[in-house]
């Protein structure tokens, strides 16, 4: 996946506004998958993928037809930019450890 901005987390907030509370957590991990496999797609064809764009998490979740923008004092559009925010940060997390570890032998 391309580097993250500030448009990509509100663009992955407000797709997973459309999302049940429990379901927000796995719908972002989609996201994410979706953006791989875009930027992927783009460094091994030099195109954008026909479904998931660019291999921005931006792209990815424009596909999806995000709902428009809310205030921020909206506690389920804060909520939502949380799971964003936190999937990122796991995400992060888990490429310094595999980095960590070293090659597979």
């Amino acid at each position: 996946m391309r580097q993250v901005l500030h448009g990509d987390v509100v663009a992955a907030a407000r797709v997973l506004l459309a999302e049940r509370p429990e379901a927000r957590a796995g719908a972002f991990a989609r996201l994410l998958a979706e953006a791989d496999l875009a930027d992927r797609w783009r460094r091994a064809t030099g195109r954008a993928h026909p479904l998931h764009g660019d291999g921005s998490l931006m792209a990815a979740a424009l596909a999806h037809r995000p709902r428009p923008e809310p205030f921020l004092s909206e506690a389920d559009y804060l909520e939502c930019l949380r799971v964003v925010i936190e999937g990122l940060i796991a995400r992060r997390r888990a490429a310094a450890r595999g980095a960590e570890a070293g090659p597979r032998r």
